[in-house]
């Protein structure tokens, strides 16, 4: 989606992928092959640019050591800027487990001596009817919390506003959320009128949330990711609204039922 907004405001690009064949087609972006944990690979990907669009890496038992290796190679490389995708209330406690890495690597940009901008994304609205499965039930023991989550969309048309003036941003860490905060269960409202189906919220305990998840025999520290995802939920800990998507695009941001409507385009 950015790269695309980008292209259609005449900019430049280096696409750095993994895979040349699965880079979007578009005028005068250029795909460069490479990989978060191959610093000198990064390096030489990376030459000559002067801002830098980090996307943070796919969940991994060492993703924090990618980024790190990323972000090296990047002020190796000369680059000036880095926006990166981070997490609402990045923390070193964080109770969302994976919220603890994006900290640590906004904490490596800051020590690079590069200038930074920080989209600090909620949960990603585009995530919720994924959550709800065939069964239609979002389960997980998130409690009456809530959470004021945001559309991708929201995100790459915010990162678009930062990355055609970088320099205004700079040393800004904005909070990109939708335009209301909801419990799991006004989720599950919402997709029922929306979709025409029930959907529901089943409120784990902990031992469920564990117990439900062990079929998929995924590592610790993962499950430990997906049942954090709602405890800090059901903490308070992602119960905010700001207005930052529409002062960056001019937009309010979408809500939950737009999103699911198709309103992602406009």
């Amino acid at each position: 989606m950015l790269a695309r907004q980008l292209t259609a405001s005449g900019f430049a690009q280096r696409l750095l992928v993994r895979d040349a064949a699965r880079a979007p087609q578009l005028d005068d972006a250029h795909p460069v092959v490479c990989s978060y944990g191959d610093g000198a690979a990064s390096r030489q990907a990376l030459d000559g640019a002067e801002t830098l669009f980090m996307v943070s890496a796919a969940e991994a038992a060492d993703r924090l050591q990618q980024h790190y290796a990323f972000v090296d190679a990047a002020a190796d490389a000369g680059v000036q800027h880095v926006v990166y995708t981070s997490f609402y209330r990045a923390a070193p406690d964080a109770t969302f487990t994976l919220a603890r890495d994006h900290y640590a690597t906004e904490e490596r940009i800051k020590a690079s001596g590069m200038d930074y901008t920080f989209l600090r994304d909620n949960f990603y609205l585009d995530f919720i009817e994924l959550f709800a499965g065939e069964q239609g039930v979002i389960a997980g023991p998130a409690d009456d919390g809530r959470a004021g989550m945001v559309a991708r969309a929201d995100v790459a048309r915010s990162a678009t506003a930062v990355l055609l003036d970088p320099e205004a941003h700079a040393g800004t860490t904005y909070t990109l959320t939708g335009p209301e905060s909801l419990t799991l269960s006004e989720a599950a409202e919402r997709l029922t009128a929306v979709r025409g189906r029930r959907f529901g919220f089943h409120n784990e305990t902990l031992d469920e949330a564990y117990a439900s998840r062990a079929g998929y025999h995924a590592p610790d520290w993962q499950v430990e990711a997906w049942v954090t995802t709602y405890t800090a939920i059901a903490a308070g800990q992602l119960d905010v609204v700001t207005d930052d998507v529409e002062r960056l695009t001019g937009r309010r941001a979408i809500s939950l039922a737009e999103h699911l409507a198709g309103a992602t385009g406009r």
